[in-house]
Order: structure tokens, then C-alpha cells, then sequence
């Protein structure tokens, strides 16, 4: 059953968001997650996510049990902010709101720029426009210190184009995003996996010095009392100082800011993650 995500960030205040959540939301599992199910309580199911290294529950009507043969085709990476699956090409909405970063098998061949795509469980084949999809990266993980300026960039550009999507603590779409959300998401679609949460984070890739900072390097900051807030470095200003594109609990959404900004003042690391090459 869809979650309706957007519907449900549309009716929350922002201090729902940033503050009403924590405690009660850990984090956003995207369609096709697979899950290890604990136990069921009425309409609730305990599960564990490995892809996100955590677990909690959720509503028993959003799982299925993988089809049988539930393998074959080709991972593509939804690269538009959002899409919907559809029951036939041009056809009515099967699935609405898939987001950017949503990894979905195509199946079979192209129709007139739609591409058929498997759905969880027993459910027959939908339908994507081809354009929204995108191959995942190829290539192994090298070391940072390599001088892979092109990636970084690429994650400068990804995160721009989430600029302006609510803030929404435990999110990971393009309804509402927390700020490790936003570098997981984005990292994901260059093919890299890096940890969900902020603490995980921070030791994540390698250390680098403020001054040595690229495009695409994390810049974790003391924001909305949050001394392990991340952000991705965008590039540097006249004065020298990085612009950093974050998911702020204070402004609300994913900005671009100076950090002369007196909120962004204190940079408590700064990390640099491996990339494909």
C-alpha cells in the first residue's frame, strides 16, 4: 500500500518536522527495501533495514513477501526528484511519489520512453518513463585522496537539486529530508553506500583539513543544536569561505549557505568519502 508520504509532510508543521518526530521516527525505508521482519504486533511489524543499519516498525500494510524468482532484470536509479509507476504505459498511477534514489528492475524492453519495471511482491510489472531512470554507476570505490574532483561536483549538482525539499527528521525523499538523509541520498546515487545516521558519519571516508576542502566534501556543523550536522560542501566564496548545501531543522528545508553565516560559524570536522572511478 503507498504511504502517501507527501500528503502526510503537507499536513506537519515545521516544528513537527524538525522537533514533533524525534523519538518517534528513525528513518524512511524507499519502495523496494528489503526488510528482515522481528515480529508482528496487530497492525504493526518490528523490522530491521541493513541497507540503513537500523530498525523499528511500520505499518504491516506496507510490506509484501518477495515474489518468487524475485531477482531477475537490471538495478536502475530513479534520477528525477520524484516519478510515479504507472499500470501501463501513459496509464493510471499504480505507485505515486517514488523518489529520487529509489533503486527499480527494469524488466523489459522500452516502450515508446516507457520502460516496464518490477513492483514488491506478486504484482504485475509497472510502468516508468524512461527518462526518469538512469543505470547505477559503475566502477570501484578508490581512495579519496585520488583527486576525484568530476564526483564531487556530480554531488554538488545532485544536492542542488534538492534544494528547497522540506526538512523532515528521519526522511530521506524528496517529500522531506533530514541532513545525514540528504548526504545518504545523494552518495547513493553516485553508487557509493555511506552511513544513514550523523555519528557514523563523521568517520566515514577520510579526514581532511578545513582548507583543503573540494566540491563535494561533508562539512559536519553546529546547527540548530546539532554539533553533528552535515553538509556538502558547494564551493568556496570570494571570501574564501565554503558555500555548504544542507537539510537545516532551523530554515526549515534544504538550503545553500555561506558559512560567514553566523548559524554556521563552528565546523566541528570535515570528511572526504571514497567515489567510483
Amino acid at each position: 500500500m503507498p504511504s502517501a508520504i507527501r500528503e502526510w509532510v503537507a499536513r506537519l508543521t515545521n516544528d513537527i518536522r524538525a522537533n514533533g518526530l524525534k523519538g518517534r521516527v528513525r528513518s524512511q525505508c524507499l519502495l523496494g527495501t528489503r526488510v528482515e521482519v522481528k515480529q508482528i504486533t496487530e497492525n504493526w511489524a518490528e523490522v530491521v533495514c541493513p541497507q540503513q543499519e537500523t530498525s523499528g516498525w511500520v505499518p504491516l500494510d506496507q510490506l509484501v513477501h518477495p515474489a518468487d524468482g524475485d531477482s531477475g532484470g537490471t538495478e536502475y536509479l530513479v534520477t528525477a526528484t520524484a516519478t510515479a509507476v504507472r499500470d501501463e504505459p501513459g496509464g493510471d498511477v499504480a505507485v505515486p511519489g517514488v523518489t529520487l534514489g529509489t533503486r527499480l528492475r527494469v524488466v523489459g524492453e522500452a516502450y515508446r520512453g516507457w520502460v516496464p519495471v518490477a513492483l514488491p511482491g506478486p504484482r504485475q510489472p509497472g510502468w516508468v518513463p524512461q527518462r526518469d531512470l538512469a543505470p547505477e554507476p559503475a566502477g570501484e570505490l578508490v581512495s579519496p585522496a585520488t583527486g576525484m574532483i568530476a564526483a564531487g561536483l556530480d554531488a554538488v549538482k545532485l544536492a542542488q537539486q534538492l534544494l528547497e525539499i522540506p526538512y523532515l527528521h528521519g526522511g530521506v525523499s524528496a517529500y522531506g529530508i533530514d541532513a545525514p538523509g540528504l548526504v545518504w541520498i545523494v552518495f547513493r546515487q553516485l553508487g557509493v553506500d555511506v552511513p544513514r545516521f550523523g555519528e557514523a558519519l563523521m568517520t566515514a571516508g577520510e579526514a581532511v583539513e578545513f582548507e583543503d576542502l573540494h566540491p563535494g566534501d561533508l562539512v559536519f556543523i553546529e546547527h540548530g543544536g546539532d554539533a553533528k550536522t552535515p553538509a556538502i560542501m558547494a564551493e568556496r566564496s570570494q571570501t574564501d569561505l565554503p558555500e555548504v548545501i544542507f537539510s537545516s531543522s532551523v530554515y526549515g528545508k534544504v538550503v545553500v549557505e555561506s558559512l560567514k553565516d553566523a548559524e554556521l560559524t563552528r565546523v566541528t570536522a570535515c570528511r572526504r568519502l571514497p567515489v567510483k572511478a
